[in-house]
């Protein structure tokens, strides 16, 4: 029998190599020296900031406690403030203020999701686009704060100095060739970025390539910009107005079948439009298939308790 599945298992792989196409994917992992850079980065920050306290936690991207630091009069339960921040940014690869911000506007049925500490102060770990862990802070002089210390840990492993002043590595430079946008425009895709909207990391912005061949619904980005140039086809495009029956569909992204208001704009080939986060916009018609590039600024997340 343990011939029948060693051969069984051949056939297998050799059946996913004739196809082509990659069944698994590589991952990036937080170690534990990773983490202690990311404790010592943020410890640093506390201490140029004068903070009056604090506990930082690590957790790989699995949640799961990998490194936890509790500078000296950080109040007690700091430290499991800390670590259900970080879990939080880390598992639902958000920073926590925008879920603090989601509950503070109404959705308050978020707060039942189990290991959830929506509390600002927690941010993802990226390295090269991916979610890797999650470092949160609780126990400094405001959320704010915390939320500072914990953005100068994180990225603590994005930084690439080269020990040359004002100079970087190439590797934080992202190539993309002709073949791979034109397969992306084929069929609407993003080129860098993610779709889980992370924010706060190595790349602060996202890049779509974007095919539309019929009118789409009206959406309002929380913290994305949307730089709009279009390369094919044309469009009528409204902006701000009144959201038709809002729906918060995921974190940061509210939708409805249309817009009431608004102003009307007919975009074409070489126009470029900009909407800043917060402002409704829908693609009311498409004469298509309209093609444009989207680059997506993401906002930092503000202040507030």
């Amino acid at each position: 029998m343990k011939y029948l599945a060693s051969a069984a298992l051949a056939m297998v792989l050799a059946g996913l190599a004739a196809t082509g196409h990659a069944e698994v994917v590589d991952k990036k992992g937080l170690t534990l020296d990773g983490a202690r850079k990311v404790i010592a980065a943020a410890v640093a920050e506390a201490k140029s900031k004068n903070a009056p306290g604090g506990a930082i936690a690590v957790v790989d991207d699995g949640g799961n406690l990998m490194a936890l630091e509790r500078l000296d009069n950080t109040f007690a339960a700091g430290a499991n403030i800390s670590i259900g921040k970080a879990r939080t940014a880390a598992i639902f690869k958000r920073p926590t203020k925008a879920f603090e911000d989601i509950i503070g506007k109404g959705r308050t049925s978020m707060v039942a999701l189990n290991d959830f500490t929506p509390l600002q102060g927690g941010v993802p770990i990226l390295y090269e686009g991916q979610v890797i862990g999650g470092v949160g802070v609780s126990g400094a002089a405001s959320a704010q704060q915390d939320e500072e210390i914990a953005l100068a840990g994180a990225n603590a492993l994005t930084a690439r100095a080269t020990g040359s002043a004002g100079t970087q590595s190439s590797s934080a430079v992202t190539y993309i060739p002709s073949n791979k946008v034109a397969e992306a425009f084929s069929k609407g895709a993003v080129l860098v970025g993610q779709e889980e909207h992370m924010m706060h990391a190595s790349r602060n912005y996202m890049v779509h390539a974007s095919r539309r061949d019929a009118p789409g619904v009206a959406e309002i980005h929380t913290w994305e910009t949307d730089v709009i140039y279009v390369l094919e086809g044309s469009a009528t495009f409204v902006t701000g107005g009144t959201l038709v029956d809002p729906k918060t569909t995921e974190p940061g992204q509210i939708r409805g079948p249309s817009i009431q208001g608004g102003e009307t704009r007919r975009l074409a080939k070489g126009d470029v439009i900009i909407v800043p986060n917060g402002v409704p916009h829908w693609f009311k018609e498409v004469q298509g298939p309209l093609l444009y590039f989207v680059v997506k600024p993401i906002s930092p997340a503000g202040g507030g308790k």
